[in-house]
Formats: structure tokens, C-alpha cells, sequence
């Protein structure tokens, strides 16, 4: 395989912020254009490893589905489908966790946090969902997995998974998968606490731009970001300890694709009632257009679901036969 085979995915549980944007949806455009072979998901198997809206799932998968092809995942070039819809990754996950060791999964520091104090309380599901993220990498054997920080520990884990089930079996059915880091990440904080991570399950909706916020929602959340008493610093060194101030520069740099020193050299010195304004203007003018185009996919999801259709009918071309081989190397009767 000489392509990039890229896989990756989104849980259906709420609306996409510009966080999911920048961090991600962007660098997946980018990964489609760059000629990979790429297949994004909605993995909303792992959305129920939670509490969870049954009579909201199936649209907000649609949702999911509709940001990314809002925010420039063409379906022409991309497979986009949802998790559920190919049988083989639940198959494939169940095949994986007989040989997945207990303690491994009970290291997973994502577990612990979702878990909370009361883990003994917590589903199976949620114990060995990075079995599942396991299956759903190797069941294509995906090349490179785009990760962040929080995602680095279950790819470690999926690449030990397939190393044991190679091992084990005297062969070379898996592929272990790389990480794909995209230069330095955009991590994008909270509007209005610049120390933690823009979320979508965070209490106040001022602390993230939503991609389905319009143009003056956008403009009251930055007016109204938390911000310090300070100018804005002539150098990126100025930011240090300044948590806001740095998160309101990295989204106009992620935005207008300047680096941190440009913005700074064009607005050092300045104050947040100049910066803002700006700010404002640009983010309206980027997010303008994926608003608009998820508003048209969400008013007729007919294309919508016929895009997830085509992508699940692909996804499945490829998974069986892997699942299949998979089957046939553990010795079953097939």
C-alpha cells in the first residue's frame, strides 16, 4: 500500500464547535486534497458507551455527518459513513478483546475520566471502548490515524493490539497504524476560560463557537470572551501567562493562516476593542459558508443519507473480507 489510508471520526452527541473545526476538520480537508486515501466516520457506537438521547441519535448523526461535508469533505474523494452501519467493526471488536489485556485497558486515562469516582458503576462499554477505536482502525487497515493529545493513548493501544494478534498468529494481517500529526495542532480553548479545551459538553454555549451559530451569535460570544486588561504583545512571547489573550490570537491565525508573530506584528500593541472587531469580521466570513451549507443539508436530509448510503456500502466492501480473513486465521469455520 503505497497511498495514505487515513481513518478517523466524531461522535454524534452534540453540535461541532470551531474547535472540532480547527483541530480537525480543517486538517481533514487538507489530508483529502493532499490525494489520501481517507474515510471518516460517525462513531456513534461509541456515543452509547454513555448516557445518551436515543431519539436523538440518528439525527444528530446526520448532523455530524452534515459539518463535515459543510466544512469541505467531499464525497467524491472521501468515504463518509456511519460506524454502526458496517457490522464488521462490532465483529471485529469482540475478536480483538479476547486478546486485549485487562490491565492495559484499565490504564487508559480516559476511561478514569469519563468514569468518574464511581467506576464500578461504569458499562463494559465504556471499559473497552479503546477496543472498539481499535477495531475501527485496523478492520481497514488504516495507515495513519490523525490524533490529538487525548486520542495518543488508545492508538498506542491499537498498535498493540494488532503487534499481539500478528505475533500470535505468525502473520502480518494488521498493519500497525501511525499516528498523523499535522505540524503543530491548533488546540483552541474555552471563550471563557482560556486553561481549558473548547467542549461541546462544557455548561455555558458562550464558551464555544458552534458551527451552526450565525453571524451575530459569533460576534456577541468573541465580544464577549474573557480577555485581560493588557494590549496585545508585539511578540508571542508576551502571551505567556496569558491564557485568553493567547487563545483569541490562535484562532485568528488558525483562521486567516498567518502564524502567531503575523498577527501579533499587525496588532501588537493594540487593544481587545480593536482585535475583537477583527476577529469577529474574520470568523464570520470562514464560518459564513459551512452555517449555510449545513442549514441547506439539514432542510433536505435525503442528501445527507444518501451520502452516508454510498460511504457504509464502500466501508463494507472493505471491512468484510477483512473481517472474513480475520475469522479464518483464529481457525474458525468459515
Amino acid at each position: 500500500m503505497t497511498t495514505k489510508r487515513i481513518l478517523s471520526g466524531m461522535q454524534p452527541t452534540s453540535q461541532l464547535h470551531l474547535g472540532n473545526y480547527l483541530g480537525a476538520l480543517k486538517n481533514w480537508v487538507t489530508l483529502q486534497e493532499e490525494g489520501s486515501e481517507c474515510l471518516y466516520c460517525v462513531v456513534d457506537l461509541h456515543a452509547v458507551t454513555v448516557a445518551y438521547d436515543a431519539d436523538r441519535l440518528a439525527q444528530a448523526t446526520r448532523e455530524i455527518a452534515a459539518a463535515y461535508i459543510a466544512a469541505g469533505v467531499d464525497p467524491a474523494k472521501s468515504s463518509i459513513f456511519v460506524q454502526s452501519a458496517v457490522p464488521g467493526h462490532s465483529q471485529l471488536m469482540w475478536l480483538l478483546a479476547t486478546m486485549t489485556q485487562m490491565g492495559k485497558l484499565e490504564r487508559m486515562t480516559q476511561f478514569k475520566d469519563k468514569a468518574g469516582k464511581d467506576k464500578e458503576r461504569a458499562g463494559l462499554g465504556l471499559f473497552a471502548y479503546p477496543v472498539l477505536m481499535a477495531a475501527d482502525i485496523l478492520i481497514y487497515n488504516a495507515t495513519h490515524v490523525p490524533v490529538g493529545d487525548d486520542q495518543k493513548q488508545h492508538l498506542e493501544l491499537s498498535r498493540d493490539i494488532a503487534a499481539t494478534f500478528n505475533t500470535r498468529y505468525g502473520t502480518e494481517h494488521f498493519i500497525q497504524p501511525d499516528p498523523y500529526i499535522m505540524g503543530a495542532a491548533t488546540r483552541v480553548m474555552s471563550l471563557r476560560d482560556g486553561t481549558q479545551k473548547m467542549s461541546k459538553s462544557a455548561e455555558s454555549d458562550m464558551s464555544r463557537i458552534n458551527l451552526i451559530d450565525d453571524a451575530d451569535m459569533i460576534a456577541k460570544k468573541i465580544r464577549k470572551a474573557k480577555t485581560d486588561p493588557a494590549s496585545l504583545p508585539e511578540t508571542t512571547a508576551g502571551l505567556e501567562g496569558r491564557p485568553e489573550a493567547a487563545n483569541l490570537v490562535t484562532i485568528y491565525a488558525a483562521l486567516s493562516g498567518q502564524s502567531k508573530d503575523a498577527v501579533l506584528q499587525a496588532f501588537g500593541g493594540k487593544e481587545f476593542s480593536v482585535f475583537k472587531p477583527a476577529l469577529v469580521d474574520l470568523a464570520v466570513a470562514h464560518l459564513a459558508p459551512i452555517t449555510a451549507r449545513m442549514n441547506d443539508l439539514l432542510g433536505d436530509v435525503s442528501e445527507i443519507d444518501n451520502i452516508l448510503r454510498r460511504g457504509a456500502d464502500k466501508a463494507n466492501e472493505m471491512a468484510a473480507p477483512m473481517v472474513d480473513e480475520t475469522y479464518k486465521i483464529m481457525g474458525f469455520w468459515r
